[in-house]
């Protein structure tokens, strides 16, 4: 008799997997009062981070021999779009830190 887990298509269980992260996504990032975005910011950048390193390791599968024309393009526009996401971060950061600073008399 075989497993459950055997029977189910990888595909579809990684498929429901990234359906079910994103309501859990959703759902918490709209859920977030407006006093913890900034540390909430600081969280996001730090995870883009590790995205970058990944994005960079899918980007030099040419240098291997089994890497595909398909993962070093993802690897690149997760790239693109990790930096754009850590650089905008940064910025909406640094806003709302200056909008407590005390103001110069």
């Amino acid at each position: 008799m075989e497993h459950a887990a055997q029977v189910v298509d990888p595909f579809v269980f990684r498929l429901s997997i990234f359906v079910l992260a994103v309501f859990v996504g959703y759902f918490v990032v709209w859920s977030v009062t407006p006093a913890l975005h900034t540390p909430l910011m600081s969280v996001t950048n730090a995870i883009s981070s590790v995205i970058v390193v990944g994005a960079l390791l899918a980007g030099g599968v040419a240098n291997v021999s089994s890497g595909s024309g398909w993962a070093r393009g993802f690897g690149f526009v997760a790239l693109v779009f990790a930096c754009i996401n850590i650089f905008g971060g940064f910025l909406v950061t640094q806003r709302m830190l200056a909008m407590y600073k005390k103001k110069a008399k």
